[in-house]
């Protein structure tokens, strides 16, 4: 894996981008990237959590990792019988 040099959250486009060792520059739309793989509101809360506080870790997740996955183990909906 190419190391990555910067990692920053852009609210202008709502993307997390990237620049790597070796010069490329990467660009993730966080939008997209929750359209298809969140579907709840707390798993959309949980990647809105990453993107802000720590876009490095969002982005591994993102390229190397299983966000699926990742989400149904981080995120759990009970309901309340109030």
């Amino acid at each position: 894996m190419r190391k990555i040099l910067s990692c920053e959250f852009n609210p202008d486009t709502a993307c997390v981008e990237l620049c790597m060792e070796d010069g490329t520059l990467l660009s993730i739309d966080c939008t997209a990237v929750e359209n298809e793989v969140a579907n709840s509101m707390y798993q959309r809360s949980e990647l809105d959590w990453l993107i802000y506080n720590d876009p490095l870790s969002y982005a591994e997740l993102i390229l190397n990792g299983d966000p699926g996955l990742y989400l149904k183990t981080v995120t759990k909906y009970e309901h309340s019988d109030d």
